[in-house]
């Protein structure tokens, strides 16, 4: 036969569920005394209405020179937290400084590497030209060797072309960012 691994878990089931229950009854019954119950226990829950319950009951029974002790603990944690926010800017202002520097020079470095690459497309242009302008002047030549010298010079033009085509992306790219070429 099975067991139940806690037996009585129902039964303290049922006993919550019926204080529950009865609970809200009486707080159907006597709705002024529930409204009253949950704005003062919402009042302590709260830490502003809990902090001046404490310091205008029990805080008025401590001695002055507890109340000096808890404030001066207080000021030396507010001193050190202060010291700690100075160093953690510190180090933050010192961090956005190099990584000024850093995109400065990366800014820089991109300026000079486009520019190589806005020369580098335009003698690729060239060379397409020249290259173009060889192709004429195979076609005018007949033979079996001018034919092997055009496809040469053709497959050479497709490499061109396709390097041409990277360039201009990578060029497209820089200019994107926001850097002039």
């Amino acid at each position: 036969m099975y067991q139940k691994p806690f037996p009585k878990f129902n039964s303290y089931e049922n006993a919550f569920f019926s204080k529950i229950k009865e609970e809200l009854l009486t707080a159907k019954d006597h709705p002024a005394a529930a409204i009253g119950l949950t704005l003062t226990a919402g009042l302590f829950l709260m830490r502003g209405p809990r902090r001046f319950l404490f310091r205008n009951t029990l805080g008025r029974f401590q001695s002055e020179e507890a109340q000096f002790l808890k404030a001066e603990k207080t000021v030396k944690e507010f001193s050190f937290s202060v010291d700690l926010m100075k160093k953690e800017s510190r180090k933050l202002l010192e961090r956005a400084s190099l990584a000024e520097k850093e995109m400065k020079n990366g800014h820089t470095e991109l300026l000079d590497t486009g520019s190589q690459i806005q020369r580098h497309a335009k003698s690729v242009d060239k060379v397409e030209t020249k290259a173009a302008d060889l192709m004429d002047g195979l076609r005018e030549i007949p033979g079996r060797d001018a034919l092997k010298l055009r496809a040469e010079v053709a497959s050479m033009t497709s490499l061109l072309k396709q390097q041409r085509a990277v360039l201009d992306k990578r060029i497209m790219k820089i200019s994107e960012l926001g850097i002039p070429i």
